[in-house]
């Protein structure tokens, strides 16, 4: 090609798009002492950032503030359920998303409530307080010093224990996502930070012309722009700048991405390393001209490549350090074949979701029950023996039959599940050693930090799910818990 038939190169766009990856950390210095241009650490992407929703119910109440605190805590994206926001502000802060919503009027639970579920927390109770006799903050009822007569307070136990939990679980069945999905990037609801992670790299940093981009319109991203071989270029992609920390997605199959093209092939990119100019691992796939597709990818059929070329002697990728992603569209397969179905011009590839697929189950719904459920009636209870709660069932509207009745709504959901049912709760410090039985016939006390902490970490512990336990406090302190241990000796339900 003479000069004369070359088009011009943008050298102004060469230089943003090294600026925005930092590739050259003297360009990315002087940026940032442009005023306006400076960007800080939080924008940075996240990949150890949980970016479904987690759905807490009760959030108000002894256990379900420190579920919230605890999930805060850990980068989650908390949504509560509550029914007066204006108290709930004032016990949860600012830096939670706050529903109004009633679990015993389904009709509340609308999709806003429940949208991008990744998994739920449910820690309602009905109120149970003494008839009489205790300090006015009920310290001593809440520790267990003395014991008072207990009164049920406002909604009954059928609407809350039972019919609310089933409610709940109704709705919140249709919304979570696909059970051993581990949710990467959800373009349905982009945020500033999603905006901010995502930029062109076209062949311009090889001198070509094409021009792309990726705009956030109609619940997708949209990655559209044109490509032109002028200039020995063709290709026009978008990629990610470098997680930190990487994604971890060991443990799944693959990625699977929800995509709407115009019928041209196009590459997806995982990178395992923060290098600019390394190793990838590539995946060709076709589109369908306006028709929305699911892509799946797995890890094994990835290809190494390094600038559009085959490494033969490269290793499986590292699915557990994932420092980037990439979209491309290029005229180029591998190792100078042509991409059958590229066509220069403008072009469109709409991603409405990536996630990881085929991981390990789960739990997507805790539920804070209590031990002592299937004591009421049972042949051979002292009931001298055991707790007010069993003691007074009748007297509390049946609080514990119902208790049971929701577990079971849950059980036959279909829905991944842990549910916990601790002895007698208290305010002491949590830390304690945690003894886990199943077949109901514990006693003992648990502070509720030990609780709150037992549902944050029931949801990462695949031998929590779809299991049912009661806990109970030991005599010594334990603040360094083997979680997978704690849990490796629970049997499934039946």
């Amino acid at each position: 090609m003479t000069d004369k038939n070359r088009s011009q190169w943008d050298l102004c766009r060469f230089i943003k798009t090294l600026t925005y990856f930092e590739v050259i950390p003297l360009l990315n210095w002087v940026q940032k002492l442009i005023p306006g241009n400076s960007q800080e650490n939080e924008d940075r992407p996240n990949g150890g950032r949980n970016l479904g929703v987690i759905l807490v119910a009760g959030a108000t109440g002894g256990v379900g503030k420190l579920v919230v605190k605890r999930l805060l805590e850990r980068g989650y994206h908390v949504r509560c359920l509550v029914r007066d926001l204006e108290k709930a502000r004032t016990i949860l802060g600012n830096d939670v998303d706050l529903v109004v919503a009633d679990i015993t009027k389904p009709e509340t639970l609308t999709p806003i409530v429940m949208a991008n579920l990744q998994a739920v927390v449910c820690c309602t109770a009905v109120r149970v307080q003494p008839v009489e006799g205790d300090t006015a903050d009920r310290a001593k009822y809440y520790q267990g010093i003395k014991f008072y007569q207990p009164e049920i307070v406002g909604d009954t136990p059928e609407n809350v224990e039972y019919q609310g939990v089933k409610n709940l679980v109704d709705a919140a069945k249709k919304y979570l996502l696909t059970p051993n999905t581990k949710l990467i990037f959800d373009f349905t609801n982009p945020s500033a930070e999603l905006k901010n992670i995502w930029g062109a790299l076209d062949d311009v940093v090889m001198g070509g012309v094409s021009a792309s981009n990726m705009q956030f319109v109609d619940d997708t991203a949209l990655f559209a722009g044109y490509v032109s071989t002028a200039n020995s270029g063709g290709f026009a992609s978008v990629r990610t700048k470098n997680f930190e920390p990487p994604f971890n997605l060991s443990g799944y199959e693959g990625v699977e991405l929800r995509v709407r093209g115009d019928g041209q092939r196009y590459k997806f990119f995982l990178r395992p390393d923060a290098k600019w100019d390394g190793l990838g691992y590539s995946y060709s796939f076709d589109t369908v001209a306006n028709t929305w597709i699911d892509i799946r990818i797995p890890f094994a059929d990835l290809t190494p490549v390094f600038r559009a070329k085959t490494v033969k002697d490269a290793p499986p990728i590292d699915a557990s350090t994932i420092s980037s992603l990439q979209l491309m569209l290029s005229k180029f397969e591998y190792d100078g074949a042509l991409n059958p179905k590229f066509t220069p011009g403008g072009f469109s590839l709409q991603v409405e979701s990536i996630k990881a697929y085929g991981g390990t189950n789960l739990p997507q719904f805790v539920l804070v029950s209590s031990a002592g459920v299937t004591r009421p009636g049972r042949p051979g209870i002292n009931l001298e023996e055991e707790p007010p709660a069993v003691r007074l069932n009748d007297q509390l509207g049946g609080i514990l039959t119902w208790k049971l009745k929701g577990e079971d709504s849950l059980r036959t959901s279909g829905i991944p599940y842990t549910i916990i049912r601790p002895c007698a709760l208290t305010q002491e410090a949590g830390g304690k050693e945690l003894i886990l039985e199943q077949g109901d016939n514990i006693r003992g006390k648990i502070s509720r930090e030990d609780v709150a902490e037992l549902c944050i970490q029931a949801l990462q512990q695949p031998k929590a799910c779809n299991r049912t336990f009661e806990v109970k406090a030991g005599e010594n302190s334990n603040n360094s818990i083997n979680w997978q241990s704690l849990f490796s000796n629970l049997q499934p339900d039946k």
